[in-house]
């Protein structure tokens, strides 16, 4: 286990912390699991960079690390459906394509059939983890003093509003969509591999 097979094992031991600690309701402790979030997060970059620069790639972290990810977001997705924020459909689609193919590529690069991430998938990775601190920031936001207009419209955006749902369907739809072309992209280069 070397260092970034270890923050990956941290991170994806930080998930259900941080999941359990914003339903508590206890406004200290959500603000304690929005910093576990960001902390999770910053792991993620620093095993990635800590693994190129000094050369600490190995197939066990091939497969931990894209899952710790896959596990963080999911339990944030979780925490939106708890909250009467997702529907249970996207929930599934999201949970269901995220670590399942998250599974099949380690499967596949351990099979040394290595598929470069595309760049709707990283658009999708860029679009779930934007949503998900903007959510949780107005989550927390009403625990700090402000106006009680503020708080009516942040609570307002967040279980009632169409556009809140529309944000929620393109997150869903784009995942949806760079899990069905990773399997073209899987057709295409074992093509290739046998040409």
């Amino acid at each position: 286990m070397n260092v970034p097979n270890v923050l990956s094992v941290i991170r994806i031991l930080l998930s259900p912390v941080f999941l359990f600690l914003f339903l508590t309701g206890d406004m200290v402790l959500q603000r304690v699991s929005l910093v576990i979030f960001f902390i999770a997060v910053l792991t993620d970059w620093y095993d990635g960079w800590y693994a190129r620069k000094y050369k600490s790639i190995t197939k066990t972290g091939i497969f931990l690390d894209p899952l710790a990810d896959k596990i963080l977001t999911t339990f944030a997705f979780i925490l939106f459906y708890i909250k009467g924020m997702l529907p249970l459909w996207m929930l599934i689609i999201i949970a269901v394509r995220d670590i399942a193919i998250t599974l099949l590529r380690s499967y596949d690069e351990n099979k040394g059939l290595t598929i470069k991430t595309s760049k709707i998938a990283k658009v999708k990775t860029f679009l779930q983890m934007t949503y998900i601190f903007f959510i949780l920031a107005l989550f927390i936001l009403p625990s700090y003093n402000i106006s009680d207009v503020v708080k009516n419209n942040i609570g307002e955006f967040l279980f009632n509003s169409g556009f809140n749902y529309i944000l929620m369907l393109i997150v869903t739809l784009v995942t949806l969509y760079t899990g069905i072309s990773y399997f073209f992209e899987k057709r295409h280069y074992a093509k290739n591999e046998i040409d």
